[in-house]
């Protein structure tokens, strides 16, 4: 058996983002939820409905009926409409928790989502490599629901 060395930086990842969102602090909020929930997407576009029970300790998951499906996250926190936060194994079928941060602040003209995925466990390369492509095209459909919804 070959033992390999890993390094606390091969087993994390952390992903920052700024969102700037041009609609009211309240409707980006739920659009966040409508878009990390049933309105979910691959990055690609193809359907990935997911439920989110929005209260502290409840879950985030992908339902798949008949009792099956992939448990995500649990809410870690929860205060409308500046803080979203989950606490879970996400897509990963291999070790790996996570922790995602939501925090949205009122700016001149919207709102500002600040986001952080951080990250530990062992996570493959092709994974890491795109778990930004992921999060960047979630967060576009976000913008792109609450400021269509705020017109």
């Amino acid at each position: 058996m070959v033992a390999t060395e890993r390094t606390l930086e091969d087993l994390t990842v952390t992903i920052k983002q700024e969102i700037q969102v041009q609609a009211p602090m309240d409707i980006t909020f739920n659009a966040l939820l409508e878009q990390l929930g049933p309105g979910n997407e691959t990055p690609d576009g193809k359907p990935l409905p997911m439920k989110i029970e929005a209260w502290p300790g409840g879950r985030w998951y992908r339902d798949l009926g008949d009792g099956n499906g992939h448990f995500w996250a649990n809410v870690q926190a929860i205060k409308r409409p500046s803080l979203l936060e989950f606490s879970g194994p996400l897509f990963a079928s291999f070790p790996m928790v996570s922790n995602l941060q939501y925090r949205l602040t009122e700016v001149d003209g919207g709102t500002l989502i600040a986001f952080r995925h951080t990250a530990l466990g062992f996570i493959p390369d092709d994974v890491k490599a795109g778990m930004d492509k992921g999060w960047t095209a979630m967060h576009a459909r976000v913008r792109e629901k609450a400021e269509a919804l705020s017109k």
